[in-house]
């Protein structure tokens, strides 16, 4: 036994020897990383997205304006079948979105709620990737409140050099100037049916984010499953309306302990800014439990929180934000980036996982 457990322990430093040698010739090297990139080629073409027919939502971004490092801003991945939409774009979540190697050929439009910039700021990363590399064949479609012609005519201005320089570098073929830009509609509550192929409906509908005039929210309906997101709002009863026994809701989410905390302490350390945000921002955005309120006035099946103000960075923050909540609702999930939540078409299957 002892003699193989020596000629075992031989063996083993004759391989790190040999391999220590190896591993500074440049042609195991290349070879090593060939091998690598072959594997990460293949990952890549792997879409965590399901594959069979589902109405999926992903968290890109679940935080507010308020700070946390492992959070994005506000956005929202809709996948209806194979097709995917984006709902607010708040920075950071489109690195998420290419970390998770979301399939950018299928993104077919943009939805802004609101244009606050934690909704908004990472708009311009969304137009490259999806004409880039996902090599859309049209202008990027975007759906917004009054003054989203203004946000892209003005990220269109911004980067119309980079437009042109990319085209001069690589070529219509990979960066075609006709498909540059954007294609955006001004939404028209009038007319709020957005989308509508007989399988996949989106509608669009006012919330109260005062003086946000106009905030909206949006409900997809696809196949008899449905989900509806609430934007920015404070309790709103057309938000209600508009969220009748949907599967899932979306809803931003406050904390008054956890803000009340964060201004007491602002006014001991002399934080103005801290101390004036924490109040201003008491009087349009919604508590937790005036969510939960809404959600079951609305017979939701299952409530997700994003948005969160402030995002809880531990279990003693998660547990003072959402006190409460399990005395009066049973189906929910506080979000984090990644939270997913798919649901199988014929069937009443609600199934919440991470792509992290």
């Amino acid at each position: 036994m002892k003699k193989f457990i020596k000629y075992l322990l031989l063996a083993a430093v004759s391989l790190f020897v040999i391999y220590s040698i190896l591993i500074r010739q440049p042609v195991f090297q290349d070879k090593i990383l060939e091998t690598a990139i072959d594997k990460m080629g293949t990952s890549k073409s792997m879409s965590y997205l399901p594959e069979e027919d589902a109405l999926t939502a992903v968290v890109c971004g679940s935080r507010s304006p308020i700070n946390d490092p492992n959070r994005a801003e506000a956005c929202i991945l809709v996948q209806a079948g194979d097709q995917i939409f984006i709902f607010d774009t708040g920075n950071g979540s489109a690195q998420n979105l290419q970390n998770w190697n979301t399939p950018w050929n299928r993104v077919q439009g943009i939805f802004y709620t609101h244009l606050h910039s934690d909704h908004i700021a990472d708009i311009a990363e969304f137009h490259m990737s999806t004409w880039i590399a996902g090599q859309r064949d049209s202008k990027l479609k975007v759906y917004g409140p009054d003054g989203v012609q203004m946000l892209t005519d003005g990220i269109e201005l911004a980067y119309k050099k980079d437009y042109f320089f990319r085209n001069k570098h690589h070529g219509d073929k990979l960066a075609p100037l006709d498909v540059a830009g954007f294609n955006t509609h001004t939404v028209d509550l009038e007319n709020s049916v957005l989308i509508d192929d007989g399988n996949l409906k989106i509608t669009a509908y006012s919330v109260s984010h005062d003086p946000v005039d106009p905030a909206l929210g949006y409900r997809i309906d696809y196949k008899g499953r449905s989900i509806s997101i609430s934007g920015d709002t404070i309790y709103d009863q057309n938000l209600v309306n508009n969220s009748k026994n949907v599967d899932v809701l979306f809803h931003e989410s406050m904390s008054l302990e956890l803000l009340d905390i964060i201004n007491k302490a602002a006014k001991k350390t002399g934080n103005l800014v801290a101390e004036i945000v924490t109040v201003d921002i008491l009087d349009y955005h919604t508590p937790v439990l005036d969510v939960v309120k809404a959600a079951n006035e609305a017979n939701v099946k299952h409530l997700i929180f994003y948005h969160h103000l402030p995002a809880p960075r531990n279990q003693l923050m998660e547990d003072i934000m959402y006190r409460g909540v399990d005395d009066i609702r049973k189906n929910w999930t506080a979000s984090n980036d990644g939270t997913m939540v798919i649901m199988p078409i014929d069937s009443d299957e609600i199934n919440i996982s991470s792509v992290n």
